[in-house]
């Protein structure tokens, strides 16, 4: 099985599919925290942002601190952000907090950031989301407090991936919300961060076999869920 993908060979259709949700369901949401910061960037005029910085650019002028660049960044990539936390918190209002403690980081770690091309930078911002959602699941514990689903069989049959286009991305991201924590953590770093068993033992603390022990459970669930749903709604 490609490891890129969640049932199937080749390009993964439900990763897409949740993708594309996650733009669309976030798009023009409150994202901002009404603290200090985030009112600044807020009331700063949009007068003086009227045309968009490219990536670099904006890279570098956020390096300088320009609170500006800051405000710009915020804008150009909450929405996928919020999302990324989404995909490891089941709780909007969780999510959102780390969304903005995500951001902060981002703010003041620039000098750590490396520009690799077009995109480079994004891959960084979501790194640093992914970490800070990570860090947040350790402290609390939350990975060895997951409860453990009853009726999860050795096997199961894959979604035929038409079938998975069929479904509103909406549905698909309540799936996965819907997980056990380990199950869906170890999920989401296996599927849309590309980490091995290995990578991911270590960023948990857990061992290799634990790993895809969840990983295999998290598939059996999700294939059940697609299952009833088609079997309910095609």
């Amino acid at each position: 099985m490609n490891k890129k993908c969640i049932f199937i060979s080749g390009k993964c259709c439900l990763r897409r599919n949740i993708a594309c949700y996650i733009v669309k369901e976030t798009k023009g949401a409150n994202y901002y925290r009404y603290d200090a910061v985030f009112l600044f960037l807020m009331h700063l005029g949009d007068k003086d942002v009227s045309k968009r910085m490219e990536e670099f650019e904006l890279s570098e002028k956020c390096k300088q601190g320009n609170n500006l660049a800051r405000k710009e960044l915020y804008e150009l990539y909450s929405g996928r952000m919020l999302g990324v936390c989404l995909r490891y918190i089941g709780d909007r209002d969780m999510a959102q907090d780390l969304l903005h403690d995500g951001f902060l980081k981002v703010y003041a770690s620039f000098d750590k950031f490396t520009w690799r091309g077009e995109g480079s930078l994004r891959a960084w911002i979501e790194r640093v989301m992914v970490n800070t959602v990570l860090q947040y699941l350790r402290k609390n514990d939350v990975l060895n407090r997951t409860t453990e689903l009853d009726g999860i069989q050795d096997s199961y049959e894959e979604p035929n991936p038409s079938d998975i286009e069929t479904i509103p991305q909406k549905v698909l991201m309540n799936f996965i919300s819907e997980l056990p924590d380990g199950y869906r953590t170890v999920f989401n770093l296996y599927t849309f961060e590309e980490k091995s068993h290995r990578e991911i033992a270590q960023m948990l603390g857990i061992n290799e076999k634990s790993s895809a022990s969840q990983l295999f459970r998290a598939k059996g669930v999700l294939a059940k869920r697609i299952k009833e749903y088609l079997r309910m709604n095609i």
